[in-house]
């Protein structure tokens, strides 16, 4: 970006120096509006979709964008490293990926006689860990400790990542062969599981004239904040007030999957978290600064359908983890809304 150009009104948009208690719900929608203009430049009419990764990330997550080849997963994932000024690396997983091909590892320099550690491409702020099911679950396993504690440990030295740290990982649903299903253990890692779909005739459309007019293959993309000032905004995030009754409510959907007669394994109460920390993002997305029932059945296809295991007997049906998810919002009564006390 140019320092002639003007940025956002919030308070992240230099990203240095930004006091976490300056940054509003009014700075948060703002910000979340132009990034996703940004990113909406590359990544044509999916908004919603592109509004619950930004809501994952903000919520300090990581999300698994599992859909079709060619419907923009890695697009999106490199656009919002731009959007958000965020070291961006990819990894191509491949059968013979090794795990020290990810995280890095000690090489010996002779001119000074000892081991010098050469980071992998881990050590990134945004990562794109592309087509993760098809490495070996010994390379998956490595993405376990820098997801959930921010670190790697190679040669027994632990190797702290930058902050803000996400991982955008990509699955293809629909070709198994030379592939490894990724464990319930490392899919519970990921906030989100989202899928961008096919778009209609005139969003398709819309991206060859796009193509075509600018003449070459690459969409510029305007920086919008660095990564202080994306921890900044992350920061602001937390003070959404959530209601105890929302919170119940959470705790009620997720429970409610656990007994579902379609199911063999529910959500655990990392999704009854997730829920909660999703739900509040969104609303501060959409510019408040509290969280309402609406925002928990927004997102709850998203954080729990990937956590639900559906019984293998039920594999000829329609019985999926989002049809569960879908069951329980209809079942679980919703609580009052703040907005009805306000």
């Amino acid at each position: 970006m140019s320092e002639a150009e003007p940025r956002p009104d919030a308070n992240p948009r230099d990203g240095s120096g930004v006091a976490p208690s300056d940054v509003s719900p009014s700075d948060v929608s703002m910000f979340a509006e132009r990034v996703l203009d940004e990113v909406g430049r590359a990544v044509v009419g999916k908004r919603d979709v592109l509004s619950l990764v930004l809501s994952g990330i903000l919520a300090k997550g990581h999300i698994l964008l599992e859909d079709f080849p060619g419907l923009g997963k890695t697009l999106a994932a490199r656009s919002f490293a731009g959007a958000l000024g965020l070291d961006f690396a990819r990894a191509q997983f491949t059968p013979d990926l090794l795990p020290a091909d990810l995280t890095g590892s000690y090489v010996y320099d002779q001119r000074r006689a000892e081991f010098d550690f050469r980071p992998g491409p881990i050590f990134a702020g945004l990562l794109l860990a592309d087509e993760i099911n098809r490495t070996p679950p010994k390379t998956q396993a490595a993405l376990l400790e820098a997801m959930q504690e921010g670190q790697v440990t190679v040669e027994g030295q632990t190797h702290r990542l930058p902050a803000p740290f996400h991982v955008l990982a990509t699955a293809n649903p629909i070709e198994y062969e030379g592939t490894y299903p990724l464990p319930e253990a490392q899919l519970d890692r990921f906030l989100l599981r989202v899928g961008f779909g096919y778009p209609n005739a005139g969003e398709e459309y819309d991206v060859l004239r796009r193509r075509l007019d600018r003449q070459r293959e690459e969409v510029d993309i305007q920086q919008v904040t660095d990564a202080p000032g994306l921890a900044a905004v992350q920061a602001a995030v937390e003070r959404v007030v959530v209601d105890e009754s929302v919170a119940r409510y959470c705790v009620d959907l997720v429970s409610a999957t656990r007994t579902h007669p379609d199911v063999l394994t529910g959500a655990s109460p990392r999704g009854s978290l997730g829920l909660v920390l999703t739900a509040r993002a969104w609303a501060a997305v959409r510019g408040r600064d509290y969280v309402v029932p609406e925002d928990v059945k927004v997102v709850a296809r998203a954080v729990l359908s990937h956590r639900i295991t559906v019984k293998p007997d039920l594999w000829m049906t329609q019985a999926s983890g989002a049809r569960v998810v879908d069951s329980v919002l209809g079942s679980v009564a919703t609580p009052r809304t703040l907005e009805s006390h306000r």
